[in-house]
């Protein structure tokens, strides 16, 4: 529990705060807010290019794929992929091959068969 002094601070520095903005919900966000999403290293590479990269590229030395269907997870050292596949293979080639070798997941039918892969970092 605070002690009053303490409460007394803690009101004083809320006092000095900004209010909260009023802006309606569906007005544009701030040029400052777009500025600190781009400057933000994990918006350096989407998930689509990342899916394109060849696997001389990747610097991990653990490639990790996941079935968003069965739930299942496949990992592979980097090395063994590129002595596999080739270092000029395509992680979603390569982690859809590792998928489908061992998938249980066979109806019979093509579009049903196989396992939908997740691209994540580990």
């Amino acid at each position: 529990m605070p002690t009053p002094k303490q409460m007394e601070k803690l009101a004083a520095e809320a006092a000095r705060r900004p209010p909260p903005s009023s802006a309606p919900p569906d007005a544009p966000l701030p040029a400052e807010y777009w500025e600190s999403v781009l400057k933000d290293p994990r918006a350096d590479e989407s998930g689509a290019r990342k899916q394109q990269r060849r696997l001389c590229e990747i610097q991990r030395h653990l490639l990790r794929i996941s079935c968003r269907r069965c739930e299942r997870t496949v990992e592979i050292q980097k090395a063994d992929a590129v002595r596999l596949y080739g270092g000029n293979a395509l992680w979603k080639d390569v982690a859809q091959r590792l998928l489908d070798n061992t998938c249980q997941q066979r109806t019979g039918r093509h579009e049903e068969d196989g396992c939908w892969p997740a691209f994540e970092t580990p």
